[in-house]
């Protein structure tokens, strides 16, 4: 198949790192796969660096150009399938195969739990311009589901896998002196971009009442919202405790330094990969009930699950968990187990495969 994605968001976060992952796994079951983007997104230059076939175009806004843009690319480059990522380039592609005499199906990718408008525009987009949608989770189908009344027949949850051989539990002393990291110190970790539905604020909030004062909060990612932890932190009187590492493109050994991880999100969460990714390194999780977490995090089995944004649940969950070895080995080992099962690559990329396959009758 010919499988075109299209995203207009010129941030960078989980979605972008799923549209880059399931590209790769379809060229590797020998699909072509093209992405269209605007010329000034991270992810235009990153898929390049990934050996990635890119095509830039002005897709940014919901603008005349763009529309334009898009529709003559499509008419050039016949697709079998086009899948959809963000909401400008779902809007631009809808109109832009009205334009076609023989448009491909679109299959548009719901990445967060942000709600939907319900009018009419928004079911003509999801129920009739849309062949098919997926969500990154149960929680997020039911919501279109319900809320907004799409036939449950045309909507898929597949959640985003994880190469569960790449990711793996590794050794925490020899990543430390790697990091420069302290070796003996207690290290909390949150792999995240900086946007403040993250909880990043409340995890620093929680870690600075924490009982023991030789810890360090590992903060890795960007976003807009670093300037503002960054003075948090010192207000808090722990800016020599809270590291900022920024986006790394391999955050395997920043995993294995951690004795926990967390992520404190209240809002806009499928299922997050930077979780998928912790629990595959067999760490002890600590997150909340948003979006589809609790479909792979199982309160006091696979981590733990505490209310967002209040403070004494989660300093309670990590007090206890930096307290428990034997329990955070527990925990750790039952995320891997049930990560390994259930989050793989190969299941992703299997059930968007039959997705494709389906709304081409094939």
């Amino acid at each position: 198949m010919h499988i075109v994605h299209t995203e207009a968001s010129l941030g960078w976060g989980g979605q972008e790192v799923r549209i880059l992952t399931e590209s790769a796994g379809m060229v590797g079951r020998g699909h072509r796969v093209t992405l269209l983007c605007p010329p000034e997104a991270r992810i235009c230059a990153v898929a390049r660096s990934r050996g990635l076939t890119v095509t830039e175009l002005p897709i940014g806004r919901k603008r005349p150009g763009g529309l334009s843009a898009l529709r003559n690319w499509l008419a050039r480059h016949p697709a079998d399938v086009l899948n959809t990522h963000s909401s400008t380039d779902t809007w631009l592609a809808a109109l832009a195969c009205r334009l076609l005499r023989d448009p491909p199906p679109i299959v548009r990718t719901r990445h967060i739990s942000a709600p939907l408008p319900d009018n009419a525009s928004t079911r003509w987009l999801y129920a009739r311009a849309t062949r098919h949608n997926v969500t990154t989770g149960e929680a997020l189908r039911r919501q279109l589901i319900v809320d907004n009344g799409l036939p449950a027949e045309r909507i898929t949850s597949v959640p985003t896998g994880v190469d569960t051989d790449r990711f793996r539990p590794g050794d925490r002393n020899s990543a430390r002196v790697a990091l420069s990291l302290p070796v003996q110190a207690p290290i909390v970790g949150i792999v995240a971009t900086l946007r403040s539905w993250k909880g990043h604020r409340y995890l620093m909030e929680a870690f600075a009442g924490l009982p023991s004062t030789d810890g360090l909060l590992l903060v890795v990612g960007d976003g807009p919202q670093r300037a503002a932890l960054e003075s948090r932190a010192a207000e808090l009187g722990i800016a020599g405790r809270v590291l900022f590492v920024g986006n790394q493109e391999d955050v395997r050994p920043w995993l294995a330094a951690m004795d926990v991880f967390v992520l404190p999100s209240y809002a806009n969460e499928g299922v997050p990969q930077a979780l998928i990714q912790a629990m595959l390194c067999a760490l002890p999780v600590v997150s909340t009930p948003v979006g589809s977490i609790t479909e792979i995090v199982s309160d006091q089995h696979t981590g733990l699950i505490v209310p967002p944004q209040q403070l004494e649940p989660l300093r309670a969950a990590l007090a206890g968990l930096l307290e428990d070895p034997q329990r955070r080995a527990m925990l750790g080992a039952a995320a891997r187990a049930f990560a390994e099962a259930n989050c793989g690559l190969d299941t992703m990329l299997d059930r968007m495969e039959a997705i494709f396959r389906d709304v081409l009758g094939r």
